[in-house]
Protein backbone atom coordinates (compact mmCIF):
# COMPACT_ATOMS: atom_id res chain seq x y z
CA UNK A 1 0.00 0.00 0.00
CA UNK A 2 1.29 3.24 -1.23
CA UNK A 3 0.47 6.21 1.62
CA UNK A 4 0.69 9.85 0.64
CA UNK A 5 1.18 11.96 4.01
CA UNK A 6 0.55 15.68 4.65
CA UNK A 7 -0.62 18.19 6.96
CA UNK A 8 -0.89 21.55 6.99
CA UNK A 9 1.06 22.35 10.43
CA UNK A 10 3.82 21.80 8.42
CA UNK A 11 7.04 19.21 7.99
CA UNK A 12 7.88 19.72 11.37
CA UNK A 13 5.00 18.98 13.05
CA UNK A 14 4.91 15.76 15.70
CA UNK A 15 1.58 14.91 14.90
CA UNK A 16 2.43 14.92 11.04
CA UNK A 17 5.76 12.39 12.45
CA UNK A 18 3.37 10.37 14.62
CA UNK A 19 1.16 9.30 11.72
CA UNK A 20 4.15 7.98 9.77
CA UNK A 21 5.62 5.94 12.47
CA UNK A 22 2.01 4.56 12.47
CA UNK A 23 1.55 4.73 8.42
CA UNK A 24 4.85 2.54 7.81
CA UNK A 25 3.60 -0.12 9.37
CA UNK A 26 0.88 -0.66 6.90
CA UNK A 27 2.69 0.19 3.88
CA UNK A 28 5.12 2.65 1.89
CA UNK A 29 4.52 6.83 3.33
CA UNK A 30 5.77 9.77 1.08
CA UNK A 31 5.46 12.23 2.83
CA UNK A 32 5.16 16.04 1.30
CA UNK A 33 3.96 18.72 3.88
CA UNK A 34 4.05 22.70 3.32
CA UNK A 35 7.19 24.18 4.61
CA UNK A 36 5.62 26.65 7.18
CA UNK A 37 2.86 26.60 9.96
CA UNK A 38 -0.46 26.72 7.23
CA UNK A 39 -3.48 26.38 9.54
CA UNK A 40 -6.57 28.25 8.53
CA UNK A 41 -5.92 28.61 4.62
CA UNK A 42 -8.30 26.23 3.70
CA UNK A 43 -7.63 24.56 -0.27
CA UNK A 44 -6.15 27.84 -1.11
CA UNK A 45 -3.81 27.44 -3.93
CA UNK A 46 -1.03 28.98 -5.11
CA UNK A 47 -1.63 30.29 -8.53
CA UNK A 48 0.51 33.03 -9.63
CA UNK A 49 4.10 31.87 -9.08
CA UNK A 50 6.32 28.72 -8.38
CA UNK A 51 5.70 26.63 -5.21
CA UNK A 52 9.61 25.84 -4.12
CA UNK A 53 9.62 21.91 -3.27
CA UNK A 54 12.79 20.51 -1.32
CA UNK A 55 13.64 17.40 0.14
CA UNK A 56 14.19 17.10 3.97
CA UNK A 57 16.73 14.87 5.77
CA UNK A 58 14.80 12.99 8.54
CA UNK A 59 14.70 14.72 12.13
CA UNK A 60 15.46 11.82 14.37
CA UNK A 61 13.79 13.51 17.32
CA UNK A 62 10.57 13.68 15.54
CA UNK A 63 11.23 10.15 13.97
CA UNK A 64 11.58 8.64 16.93
CA UNK A 65 12.01 4.64 17.49
CA UNK A 66 9.69 3.93 14.86
CA UNK A 67 10.19 0.65 12.31
CA UNK A 68 12.68 1.92 9.15
CA UNK A 69 11.59 5.55 9.16
CA UNK A 70 15.03 6.51 7.40
CA UNK A 71 13.72 4.77 4.65
CA UNK A 72 10.84 7.42 4.00
CA UNK A 73 11.39 10.55 1.42
CA UNK A 74 10.03 13.47 3.02
CA UNK A 75 9.47 17.01 1.03
CA UNK A 76 8.70 20.30 1.68
CA UNK A 77 6.81 22.40 -0.54
CA UNK A 78 6.80 26.56 0.19
CA UNK A 79 3.27 26.48 -0.27
CA UNK A 80 -0.35 25.62 1.03
CA UNK A 81 -1.45 22.40 2.38
CA UNK A 82 -3.63 22.22 -1.18
CA UNK A 83 -0.50 23.15 -2.97
CA UNK A 84 1.53 20.13 -1.34
CA UNK A 85 -1.18 17.89 -2.19
CA UNK A 86 -1.49 18.74 -5.56
CA UNK A 87 2.52 18.67 -6.22
CA UNK A 88 2.56 15.38 -4.64
CA UNK A 89 0.14 13.73 -6.54
CA UNK A 90 0.57 15.36 -10.17
CA UNK A 91 4.67 15.38 -9.68
CA UNK A 92 6.72 13.94 -6.80
CA UNK A 93 4.82 10.96 -5.65
CA UNK A 94 2.64 10.37 -8.44
CA UNK A 95 -0.24 7.41 -7.81
CA UNK A 96 -0.85 6.12 -4.70
CA UNK A 97 -3.63 4.10 -2.67
CA UNK A 98 -4.89 6.39 0.04
CA UNK A 99 -3.94 9.87 1.12
CA UNK A 100 -3.69 11.21 4.75
CA UNK A 101 -3.91 14.76 6.28
CA UNK A 102 -3.03 14.91 9.38
CA UNK A 103 -2.70 14.35 12.43
CA UNK A 104 -3.62 18.02 13.53
CA UNK A 105 -3.27 19.69 16.49
CA UNK A 106 -6.55 20.80 17.43
CA UNK A 107 -10.19 19.24 16.14
CA UNK A 108 -11.61 20.14 12.77
CA UNK A 109 -15.05 19.97 13.44
CA UNK A 110 -18.30 21.56 12.55
CA UNK A 111 -18.23 24.31 10.35
CA UNK A 112 -14.59 24.77 10.52
CA UNK A 113 -13.67 22.14 7.58
CA UNK A 114 -14.74 25.40 5.71
CA UNK A 115 -11.33 26.83 6.70
CA UNK A 116 -9.37 23.53 7.29
CA UNK A 117 -6.10 23.48 5.81
CA UNK A 118 -6.42 19.75 6.86
CA UNK A 119 -9.37 19.30 5.18
CA UNK A 120 -8.49 21.23 2.03
CA UNK A 121 -5.51 19.37 1.77
CA UNK A 122 -7.39 16.29 1.98
CA UNK A 123 -9.94 17.42 -0.62
CA UNK A 124 -7.13 17.71 -3.38
CA UNK A 125 -6.93 14.11 -3.05
CA UNK A 126 -10.26 13.34 -2.80
CA UNK A 127 -10.83 15.27 -5.97
CA UNK A 128 -8.33 12.79 -7.57
CA UNK A 129 -10.48 10.01 -6.53
CA UNK A 130 -8.26 8.72 -3.74
CA UNK A 131 -9.65 7.10 -0.65
CA UNK A 132 -8.52 9.98 2.26
CA UNK A 133 -8.29 11.01 5.57
CA UNK A 134 -8.11 13.77 7.47
CA UNK A 135 -7.53 13.69 11.39
CA UNK A 136 -7.27 15.76 13.71
CA UNK A 137 -6.71 15.90 18.10
CA UNK A 138 -8.79 17.88 19.59
CA UNK A 139 -5.80 19.64 21.65
CA UNK A 140 -4.01 22.13 20.52
CA UNK A 141 -1.39 23.30 23.33
CA UNK A 142 -0.60 19.65 24.84
CA UNK A 143 -1.62 17.28 21.86
CA UNK A 144 -1.73 13.38 22.37
CA UNK A 145 -1.13 11.72 18.99
CA UNK A 146 -1.69 8.09 20.58
CA UNK A 147 -4.74 7.94 19.60
CA UNK A 148 -4.68 9.29 16.02
CA UNK A 149 -1.57 7.54 15.23
CA UNK A 150 -3.13 4.14 16.22
CA UNK A 151 -6.57 4.68 14.65
CA UNK A 152 -5.22 6.34 11.22
CA UNK A 153 -3.13 3.12 11.04
CA UNK A 154 -6.02 0.93 11.71
CA UNK A 155 -8.46 3.04 9.44
CA UNK A 156 -5.55 2.88 6.24
CA UNK A 157 -5.24 -0.91 7.29
CA UNK A 158 -9.01 -1.71 6.99
CA UNK A 159 -9.21 0.21 3.77
CA UNK A 160 -6.64 -1.82 2.16
CA UNK A 161 -8.08 -4.95 2.98
CA UNK A 162 -11.70 -3.94 1.50
CA UNK A 163 -10.39 -1.67 -1.04
CA UNK A 164 -12.30 -4.85 -3.59
CA UNK A 165 -15.05 -5.13 -1.87
CA UNK A 166 -18.72 -3.85 -3.63
CA UNK A 167 -19.09 0.19 -2.65
CA UNK A 168 -15.65 0.88 -2.01
CA UNK A 169 -13.98 1.86 -5.38
CA UNK A 170 -16.08 4.46 -4.69
CA UNK A 171 -13.77 6.59 -2.86
CA UNK A 172 -14.45 8.18 0.56
CA UNK A 173 -13.30 11.69 2.41
CA UNK A 174 -13.08 10.97 5.92
CA UNK A 175 -13.02 13.70 8.82
CA UNK A 176 -11.64 12.27 11.79
CA UNK A 177 -11.50 13.94 14.91
CA UNK A 178 -9.97 12.09 18.18
CA UNK A 179 -10.61 13.20 21.82
CA UNK A 180 -6.84 14.74 23.21
CA UNK A 181 -7.25 11.93 26.36
CA UNK A 182 -4.96 9.41 26.90
CA UNK A 183 -5.50 5.88 24.48
CA UNK A 184 -7.22 4.31 27.57
CA UNK A 185 -9.87 7.40 28.23
CA UNK A 186 -10.94 6.82 24.35
CA UNK A 187 -15.08 6.00 24.97
CA UNK A 188 -15.10 4.53 21.46
CA UNK A 189 -15.83 5.35 17.78
CA UNK A 190 -18.98 7.41 16.35
CA UNK A 191 -19.80 8.20 12.54
CA UNK A 192 -21.06 11.16 12.87
CA UNK A 193 -22.28 14.50 11.14
CA UNK A 194 -20.88 17.72 10.47
CA UNK A 195 -22.20 19.58 14.04
CA UNK A 196 -22.07 23.65 13.69
CA UNK A 197 -20.02 26.20 14.25
CA UNK A 198 -17.50 25.03 16.77
CA UNK A 199 -15.27 28.02 17.23
CA UNK A 200 -16.05 31.98 16.61
CA UNK A 201 -13.27 34.52 15.84
CA UNK A 202 -12.35 36.98 18.35
CA UNK A 203 -10.42 39.93 16.86
CA UNK A 204 -8.31 42.34 18.66
CA UNK A 205 -6.58 45.83 17.97
CA UNK A 206 -2.47 45.60 17.55
CA UNK A 207 -1.06 48.78 17.60
CA UNK A 208 2.07 49.64 15.44
CA UNK A 209 4.76 52.35 15.33
CA UNK A 210 3.70 55.89 15.87
CA UNK A 211 3.19 57.72 12.81
CA UNK A 212 2.19 54.35 10.84
CA UNK A 213 -0.85 55.25 8.50
CA UNK A 214 -2.41 51.45 8.99
CA UNK A 215 -3.79 49.63 11.59
CA UNK A 216 -3.01 45.64 12.71
CA UNK A 217 -5.72 43.38 13.88
CA UNK A 218 -5.20 40.00 15.03
CA UNK A 219 -7.98 37.58 13.85
CA UNK A 220 -8.13 34.07 16.85
CA UNK A 221 -10.38 31.54 16.64
CA UNK A 222 -10.76 30.84 20.15
CA UNK A 223 -14.35 31.57 21.39
CA UNK A 224 -16.10 27.81 22.08
CA UNK A 225 -19.55 28.01 20.51
CA UNK A 226 -21.08 25.29 22.75
CA UNK A 227 -24.41 25.69 21.94
CA UNK A 228 -23.85 23.21 18.71
CA UNK A 229 -23.50 19.89 20.61
CA UNK A 230 -26.24 18.17 19.29
CA UNK A 231 -25.96 14.54 19.85
CA UNK A 232 -24.88 12.83 16.93
CA UNK A 233 -22.50 15.29 15.96
CA UNK A 234 -18.55 15.89 15.48
CA UNK A 235 -18.65 18.05 18.32
CA UNK A 236 -21.06 15.96 20.43
CA UNK A 237 -19.06 12.64 20.06
CA UNK A 238 -15.48 14.51 20.42
CA UNK A 239 -16.82 16.05 24.01
CA UNK A 240 -17.88 12.74 25.08
CA UNK A 241 -14.09 11.19 24.41
CA UNK A 242 -15.43 9.30 21.32
CA UNK A 243 -13.23 9.11 18.13
CA UNK A 244 -15.64 11.06 15.37
CA UNK A 245 -15.83 9.57 11.89
CA UNK A 246 -17.63 11.97 9.14
CA UNK A 247 -17.65 11.02 5.53
CA UNK A 248 -17.70 14.48 3.75
CA UNK A 249 -18.88 15.15 0.10
CA UNK A 250 -18.03 18.09 -1.92
CA UNK A 251 -21.74 19.25 -3.28
CA UNK A 252 -22.32 22.72 -1.17
CA UNK A 253 -25.49 23.19 -3.56
CA UNK A 254 -29.14 23.50 -0.61
CA UNK A 255 -31.50 21.38 -2.69
CA UNK A 256 -34.42 21.47 -0.26
CA UNK A 257 -34.21 25.38 -1.06
CA UNK A 258 -34.01 25.34 -4.75
CA UNK A 259 -37.84 25.84 -5.02
CA UNK A 260 -37.87 29.21 -2.50
CA UNK A 261 -34.83 30.68 -4.80
CA UNK A 262 -37.25 30.15 -8.32
CA UNK A 263 -40.03 31.94 -6.62
CA UNK A 264 -37.44 34.55 -5.43
CA UNK A 265 -36.15 35.19 -8.46
CA UNK A 266 -39.27 34.56 -10.79
CA UNK A 267 -39.26 37.28 -13.12
CA UNK A 268 -35.74 38.25 -12.66
CA UNK A 269 -34.95 37.25 -16.08
CA UNK A 270 -37.19 39.24 -17.88
CA UNK A 271 -35.79 42.50 -15.80
CA UNK A 272 -32.19 41.67 -16.64
CA UNK A 273 -32.45 41.33 -20.12
CA UNK A 274 -35.03 44.39 -21.00
CA UNK A 275 -33.41 47.74 -21.76
CA UNK A 276 -34.18 50.39 -19.61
Amino acid sequence: MKILLTNDDGIDAPGLWAAVRSLRQVGEVCVVAPLQQQSGVGAALTLYGPVEVREEPINPQLAGDGPDLFDVVAYSVDGTPADSCVVALEKVVGKVDLVVSGINAGSNTGWDVMVSGTVGAALQGYFRGYHTIAISVGGVRSPIFDGAARFVGLMAKRLDQRRDEPGMQDHLLLNVNVPNVALDKIAGLKVTTLGGRSYGESVTEQYGQAGEDKKRYQISRNVPMSINEVEGSDIWALKNNHVSITPLHISLAHLERLPEVETLVAGLSDQLLTAD
